[in-house]
């Protein structure tokens, strides 16, 4: 694997960086196991402290950080500033909240005479492996939490974000963090089974596509490591006929294409119901043809080039296969650049039951859209994916709105907004969007001993 910044943007290879050697995974293995033993015994002030201190030093240079994003994978400028921001607020939310979210818990039993308390207590070294979607805060939503329960991490991040994954090592020793309680590695492939294997690891959290997934998964699975997977999306954005059709129109259009399209929790399959939906269609074009792709430095552009060039030659193979079980994919917006990896908007439909091309995610700005007959049939349409990440429902009637969110299968549902990334609400979803949870008090508890110890004063043996 070859870890290297490629700007997207100018298609300049700016830097390269080796892969890790064998040994040194295995120093910082060592390391990490080390620190661990004086981690796991500081205080939750002490480790807030620390995680303030990130917070407060990404807050004053946000745009220092932030450049690593558009520069790496080629996020707009005005987007990487927020992602920096949303870091800093993953770190302030646990340094506030991760005493009392692991709390020791009293147990109420039936019998006289015990005692239950649970401890929530830090087992060792987490591996992350991470994308390069959101290169800080895929990093900040395990690295705080675990930090502050008391783990350690090692870092494996996409191979296109080498920089920002260092600069993120650097930040948190510039906080106070001893050496070794977080470090990234530039790990190949095969490094993954010899992290695994050693017995100072605790499991692995990951987020990335479906292959990597399985792969990595089924290594925890052999070392019976316990993993928490964060997987691809295809998510429903379901129109009801009440809905403020404008500002509908206004978050589809940017919860399809915010940085690219590309992110797991993007709006990817519109489902609007047939009494607006001829409506919404000629809005939602004249919404997209707005965006203005170009520069991503530059605060004018509204659509970003996608992280690569494969990324966009990939998507373009894809689109063609779509168009080949039979879907009709129309281009939409103005003409992007010619310079960089950027791809035209496209608008597709006759995704029907034999198009097996309504089952795949589009990993950037390609709109999937189904006209249903009604708020069932738009359910339906739904539920009708393999995957259930997460999902929204546009409706000016709350309570119907939640009526129809609680029968979708997905992790996450919003009313009248696409997604919702926030540092103290829960990430994570089901089927193959992947299991576990990141973020508030499931995130921080996915990694730690739930120690039950009973103080016994009966006779009796059972």
């Amino acid at each position: 694997m070859a870890y290297a910044t490629v700007n997207p943007y100018t298609g300049e290879t700016l830097k390269t960086f080796a892969n890790a050697s064998e040994e040194q995974v295995i120093t910082a293995i060592d390391q990490a196991h080390q620190t661990f033993q004086s981690w796991k015994e500081t205080s939750f002030a002490q480790r807030a402290e620390i995680l303030n201190k990130a917070a407060s030093i990404l807050r004053k240079e946000t745009d220092k950080y932030a450049q690593y994003l558009t520069l790496e994978m080629g996020k707009l400028f005005t987007e990487a500033k927020l992602e920096t921001i949303l870091s800093a607020e993953i770190f302030e939310y646990y340094a506030k909240n991760a005493e009392q979210l692991l709390a020791p818990e009293k147990l109420s039993t039936d019998t006289n005479g015990i005692e239950a308390t649970i401890y929530h207590e830090p087992q060792g070294v987490l591996l992350a492996v991470e994308p390069w979607n959101f290169p800080f805060y895929q990093i900040a939503r395990i690295l705080a939490p675990q930090l502050s329960a008391g783990n350690t991490v090692i870092l494996k991040h996409a191979s296109n974000v080498p920089q920002s994954a260092n600069v993120f090592e650097e930040l948190m020793l510039e906080a106070g963090l001893p050496q070794g309680a977080f470090k990234n590695l530039y790990l190949a492939h095969e490094h993954t089974e010899l992290v695994l294997n050693d017995p100072r690891v605790i499991g692995v959290a990951l987020t990335g596509s479906e292959t990597a997934g399985a792969i990595v998964a089924g290594a925890a699975g052999k070392a019976l490591k316990k993993s928490t997977l964060e997987l691809g999306g295809a998510d429903a954005f379901v129109v009801l006929d009440d809905a403020d059709l404008e500002k509908t129109v206004e978050w589809a259009v940017m919860g399809r294409h915010w940085n690219a399209g590309q992110v797991c929790v993007s709006a990817k399959r519109l489902i609007v119901v047939d009494a607006i939906y001829d409506k919404f269609v000629e809005l939602y074009k004249q919404g997209v043809a707005k965006l203005k792709a170009g520069d991503p430095m530059d605060p004018e552009t509204t659509l970003a080039p996608l992280s690569s060039q494969k990324a966009a030659d990939d998507l373009k193979k894809q689109v063609a296969k779509a168009v080949e079980a039979g879907a009709e994919v129309e281009i939409i917006g103005a003409a992007v650049p010619e310079q960089g990896a950027f791809f035209q908007p496209v608008l597709m439909t006759n995704l029907h039951e034999q198009n097996e091309a309504r089952h795949w995610e589009f990993f950037g700005p390609v709109t999937q859209l189904y006209r249903a007959k009604d708020e069932a049939d738009a359910i339906r349409i739904a539920n009708d994916s393999p995957f259930g990440l997460g999902g929204s429902v546009f409706t000016q009637d709350h309570d119907r709105g939640v009526k129809v969110a609680r029968q979708i299968y997905t992790g996450m549902v919003y009313i009248n907004h696409p997604t919702m990334v926030k540092a103290d609400l829960p990430f994570g979803g089901v089927a193959r969007s992947g299991y576990g949870r990141e973020l508030i008090g499931l995130g921080i508890k996915e990694f730690v001993n739930h120690k039950l110890v009973g103080v016994v004063d009966i006779d009796a043996p059972f």
